[in-house]
């Protein structure tokens, strides 16, 4: 399916390939648009979910269906179990994920590594995104479909995939590698946020002593992601080979969830943990220590 030893990652053709499942009322086969917030720049999505989506796929948002309504934080448990099972999805489906956006699946790898702390085994990921997937002229509909509800139990939270601040501290004090993986901008303070965009902390930077791998390097120029050796190396020439524990961070927790899969769903290393409170929280936080420039 990938040159990936794994099968988290599959290709437009597997996913044209599956299309009669996904449109299937029996809910083994569940493709998921995961929208993401709307940009003051134009020609950024290839097209919004209810502009034209893939057959059978449903559609989430971030803000509105994958995020806690009264506080920062991801879904509670029992509502995500809810929000999962309304669209038809059991813990015993397959799961393909994508989404749209400047970075290609900007949003559908934060609902991915979502699914995969609340413990949903069989999750996957569009190569490319809903931009090659348009790019490449492969079928959308605007057919939304009617999925019955059905009853979801999530086996997590799993938090070994996720990082707190104080496991920011602990990371800063033994030497465990970070990456930011934002852009060299916001990496440096030089802004805060990309254009547009709500959530913003009070002050630009980056943590000490992390590093800044920007999202975009780990696809290709077509949305898909690089191959094992590039990226490996990639990681290696910022002290990441696997053998250690990595935080990874960006503003929200989105871009850092595709590092995330980068490592631990792509090239197999263990000890991964997405800091899902990023720079809103550690920008806003009073005394906490940061750095501006480009770094080591």
């Amino acid at each position: 399916m990938s040159e990936y030893d794994t099968d988290v990652l599959v290709s437009a053709d597997w996913v044209e390939d599956h299309l009669d499942e996904f449109q299937a009322d029996d809910p083994d086969y569940r493709l998921v648009e995961v929208n993401s917030p709307e940009s003051p720049e134009e020609g950024d999505f290839p097209s919004r979910y209810d502009e034209g989506h893939i057959p059978g796929a449903v559609g989430l948002q971030w803000d509105d269906d994958l995020s806690d309504p009264d506080q920062r934080d991801i879904l509670k448990k029992a509502d995500f179990e809810e929000t999962v099972g309304e669209r038809g999805i059991s813990e015993d489906s397959t799961v393909v994920f994508y989404g749209d956006g400047h970075i290609p699946n900007w949003f559908a790898l934060f609902a991915y590594w979502e699914f995969k702390y609340y413990g949903h085994d069989d999750a996957r990921v569009l190569d490319g995104g809903k931009d090659y997937w348009v790019n490449e002229d492969y079928p959308l509909t605007d057919e939304v479909p009617d999925f019955d509800a059905v009853e979801y139990t999530a086996k997590g939270p799993f938090e070994s995939i996720r990082a707190y601040k104080d496991d920011v501290d602990k990371a800063r004090e033994v030497g465990i590698p970070m990456v930011d993986v934002r852009s060299p901008a916001e990496f440096s303070g030089e802004t805060i946020a990309p254009e547009g965009l709500q959530e913003t902390a009070q002050r630009g930077g980056h943590i000490p002593g992390a590093s800044n791998v920007p999202v975009k390097t780990n696809l290709r120029d077509d949305g898909r992601f690089k191959g094992p050796d590039e990226l490996e190396e990639m990681y290696a020439d910022s002290g990441i080979d696997g053998d250690e524990s990595v935080v990874t961070y960006c503003r929200v927790g989105e871009r850092s969830a595709i590092a995330w899969f980068t490592l631990h769903e792509l090239l197999g290393y263990d000890d991964v943990h997405n800091y899902d409170g990023s720079w809103t929280e550690w920008g806003n936080l009073i005394r906490a220590p940061i750095e501006k420039g480009e770094g080591d």
